[in-house]
């Protein structure tokens, strides 16, 4: 049962503090790691081949590294006493999770909306998202805001929380370095399109069970919290494939089948427009309520998902301890 508990007591670690300021965060450590190796790379590597076979590095040096580091740590804390590799165990997971920075940051625009600040309300989106927002009026702003929280359940609280799951904090932190590599070298984009590819590739397939599964809990949930649970699966179903993420039209789709709102659409990127495939059926118009609509289905999601790391740890021990009777 350690590892049930663990993973709850991670998960609600990061529900009541998040990642305060003043603690240094792994992900950091990821970055300038990252940035370190883009430099030596480009520093002997020129041609478009030779960069992207040096792309593998991103993945094996990054995300195998903090693998073995994080595996490494726990070892020797373990020598100490077991009790202090549980307890940074528990600190270690809680930091690949962010249920409360998530949840923080979409009712920073809510309240900016309730009050009527839409320049507000502008900027905080513009911290969160990578479009341009200086003009988006109220229903777009809710658009951004809940498609973002609706993204990010998966690789911001499902997917560490899946891969602590099976291989505990080392495997967890190395979700993180391969969600963190996405995100600074993934893009499709003349700068990393051949160095971010293996990147990229490792992210989405990373994501591919986390996101089917993340669909699945939404729909659930929908259905407990009395939204449209039907509508969220028949979206899924037809829409969730339209997005160019293989894995973010799920969560997406689920989002806005369950709140009955569209979204996607026309989106601004540095002055260059760029459509995204709708998903949903506008049913009515959106609102600011939805924010906490769709922050309320992620809390329901990630707790029902630590609920199944704790049935299948209790799963794998009966299991266990059966064959040891016998």
């Amino acid at each position: 049962m350690a590892g049930a508990w663990i993973i709850i007591g991670a998960y609600i670690l990061d529900r009541c503090i998040g990642d305060p300021r003043w603690i240094p965060h792994p992900v950091i450590g990821m970055g300038k790691a990252i940035s370190a190796l883009e430099r030596a790379i480009r520093s002997r590597v020129d041609s478009n081949q030779a960069l992207k076979r040096a792309g593998v590095l991103f993945p094996l040096l990054i995300a195998g590294g903090s693998f073995a580091l994080t595996w490494g740590l726990i070892y020797v804390l373990g020598l100490i006493h077991p009790a202090v590799s549980v307890v940074a165990e528990v600190a270690l997971i809680a930091t690949t999770i962010a249920s409360k920075g998530l949840k923080d940051a979409g009712m920073e625009v809510y309240r900016h909306l309730s009050q009527q600040d839409w320049p507000a309300a502008r900027r905080s989106l513009g911290m969160i998202v990578g479009r341009d927002t200086a003009h988006l009026d109220e229903p777009e702003i809710v658009r951004g805001t809940v498609e973002t929280v609706a993204e990010n359940i998966v690789d911001a609280i499902v997917s560490p929380l899946f891969y602590a799951l099976i291989g505990g904090a080392p495997l967890a932190m190395a979700y993180r370095a391969v969600n963190t590599l996405d995100s600074m070298v993934g893009y499709k984009n003349e700068k990393y399109l051949h160095l971010g590819w293996a990147s990229a590739r490792l992210d989405d397939w990373a994501n591919w069970i986390p996101a089917r599964l993340t669909a699945l809990l939404l729909i659930i949930g929908a259905w407990c919290m009395k939204m449209d649970a039907r509508g969220a699966a028949r979206m899924v179903s037809r829409d969730a494939r339209l997005h160019p993420s293989p894995n973010s039209g799920f969560p997406e789709s689920a989002v806005a089948g369950a709140l009955g709102i569209r979204l996607g659409g026309h989106n601004v990127y540095h002055g260059v427009a760029s459509f995204r495939a709708y998903m949903g059926e506008p049913t009515r118009r959106m609102e600011a309520e939805d924010i906490v609509r769709t922050t309320r289905l992620m809390f329901w999601s990630a707790g029902s998902f630590v609920l199944v790391c704790w049935l299948v740890t209790l799963g794998i021990w009966s299991a266990g301890g059966a064959l040891l009777w016998r």
